[in-house]
């Protein structure tokens, strides 16, 4: 199939004085951040750099436990058994739920202990209970990483910890990690992150063990609500953040930190200049009709190329600078095609900032041709009939 890219559609906007692109300086030697609602990336430092996670990589343990509730693999309240190996083993190692030998958490109770409290011993317990073992569930991580989008990343355990150069990651894979976590699964995304504490286990004196979340934003800034911390000797002190605020949701990565004080400051600090720094601009609304594209044996021979949501892009505050979009798509788009199926990227460029890409979806559902319609369809293409 070739590739078409569609006429460019008008210039929304032009001015004689356009803005610069903010400048930040980041104290983290790696640092990445987008906007979701464009898609835009607004910073990125040494961001495909490859680097240990530590607890960072509990994100994709998350995803792919998220991914099979959706699936109906396993639900939040199937009660789990621990191998008392397993226990033994990750007692006292790193942060942990406190889970004991003879308790039986749910499914649920162990993506609490993963992402509230980064429990090593949850994290564990829960890959083993999907994968069968650790290592079968690292094998899924890294396929699932591939499957979307994570391109230079690759995962040999669930928790993070230090093996030697088999878990790798960049900033950029996790950034789409942190956003896929949002667009993928809403609704668990909203039940999981953004808890302040969670209580699990009892002390020597039986008393209940009640933990913080090592969020940085959380409670500094509005609409912090993920996503993870990590910490190793080799990995220094990273982050993974998420912030919604009035429908516009941006996701930062910071890694290599010298401290966990200045882990607090600059992901505030970060996160505070993304919003305050730039500001999204509304192009079309949801549902505009944008283009049509060519269909390949359907029962139409074109379909519409429509906004699935509102489309933004994302500019300095105060710019108003040259705005051009256009349409590309892989074609000619073969039927079957379903109403609200992602077949085109809209992709927006600006006098200062890079390319900004959102995508676009079929507009209504092309049926394939009947059988004297794709012989007719065959013999125009061979006989280059309009």
């Amino acid at each position: 199939m070739n590739r078409f890219a569609l006429a460019s559609l008008p210039l929304i906007a032009v001015t004689t004085a356009a803005l610069a692109a903010p400048i930040y300086e980041s104290s983290a030697p790696i640092a990445y951040m987008t906007d979701l609602s464009s898609g835009a990336v607004l910073f990125e430092k040494d961001a495909d750099r490859q680097i240990p996670p530590a607890s960072m990589a509990k994100m994709m343990t998350v995803y792919v436990a998220f991914d099979q509730i959706k699936r109906g693999k396993i639900e939040l309240d199937q009660s789990v058994d621990i191998q008392r190996s397993t226990w033994e083993k990750w007692k006292g190692q790193g942060s942990t739920m406190f889970l004991m030998p003879d308790d039986k958490p749910t499914i649920k109770d162990l993506l609490h202990g993963v992402i509230t409290l980064s429990g090593n011993d949850a994290s564990v317990v829960l890959s083993e209970t999907i994968g069968g073992t650790e290592e079968n569930f690292a094998d899924i991580m890294t396929k699932t990483a591939k499957r979307i989008g994570m391109k230079n990343s690759r995962f040999g355990n669930s928790t993070g910890w230090p093996d030697e150069g088999k878990t790798l990651v960049t900033a950029r894979d996790l950034g789409i990690l942190g956003a896929r976590l949002s667009n993928d699964f809403p609704e668990l995304y909203k039940s999981f992150f953004g808890l302040k504490e969670f209580t699990w286990g009892k002390t020597n004196s039986g008393q209940p063990i009640t933990q913080p979340n090592r969020n940085p934003l959380l409670g500094k800034i509005k609409g912090a609500d993920g996503l993870k911390t990590g910490h190793t000797e080799e990995a220094g002190f990273g982050f993974t953040g998420s912030v919604e605020q009035d429908g516009r949701r941006i996701v930062s990565v910071l890694a290599g930190l010298d401290s966990s004080g200045n882990r607090i400051s600059e992901s505030v600090r970060f996160m505070n200049w993304g919003f305050n720094a730039w500001e999204p601009k509304k192009l079309f609304a949801k549902g505009t009709k944008l283009q049509t594209a060519e269909v390949q044996l359907g029962d139409s021979s074109s379909v519409g190329l429509i906004a699935a949501k509102d489309l933004f892009v994302t500019l300095p505050k105060g710019s108003n600078p040259k705005i051009s979009t256009v349409v590309r798509y892989n074609g000619p788009i073969r039927a079957p095609i379903a109403e609200g199926q992602e077949i085109a990227k809209l992709v927006i460029t600006t006098s200062e900032t890079g390319e900004q890409i959102v995508p676009l979806v079929a507009s209504e559902a092309v049926d394939e041709a009947g059988f004297f319609n794709r012989v007719w369809a065959g013999l125009k293409s061979l006989f280059g009939l309009a």
